[in-house]
């Protein structure tokens, strides 16, 4: 049964417009460890790729939050919920998927919850849709 949706657009503008402005500290804020890493790995190849890859985890985050019904605020934080993709070698690799930590994590077990998110990026924008469901 669906416990909530959530969809989000962000303009990639005003993200690469809050990197110049804050730098790193922008990224600090919103990625986790593991994204952050892909971030910067990106971003020094092709920094185009890094600003289209912060803008859709931005994107992905905010239809999430939207789905469980908490917005941004606590036990939800930014670092603590980060969009991965199912490993290489697996069925539907490269899928992205949500990845929860610490409160979040024990929050979204403990309602016995299950994401499903799907993100895209053209020149301008990044678009996000979350699903969320339960068991019942």
């Amino acid at each position: 049964m669906i416990y909530g949706i959530g969809t989000d657009i962000c303009d990639i503008r005003r993200i690469r417009a809050s990197l110049e402005r804050h730098g790193e500290r922008f990224a600090l804020k919103i990625l986790s460890e593991q994204e952050l890493a892909v971030w910067q790995a990106r971003g020094a190849r092709w920094p185009e790729r890094g600003v289209r890859y912060l803008a859709t985890r931005f994107s992905a985050k905010e239809a999430f939050s939207k789905a469980i019904g908490l917005g941004m605020r606590m036990p939800m934080t930014w670092r603590l919920c980060e969009i991965g993709t199912i490993p290489a070698g697996r069925p539907q690799a490269g899928k992205p998927r949500i990845v929860l930590h610490g409160g979040l994590k024990q929050w979204f077990e403990a309602q016995g919850l299950r994401a499903h998110v799907s993100v895209t990026d053209e020149t301008d924008y990044a678009a996000s849709f979350c699903v969320v469901e339960t068991s019942d």
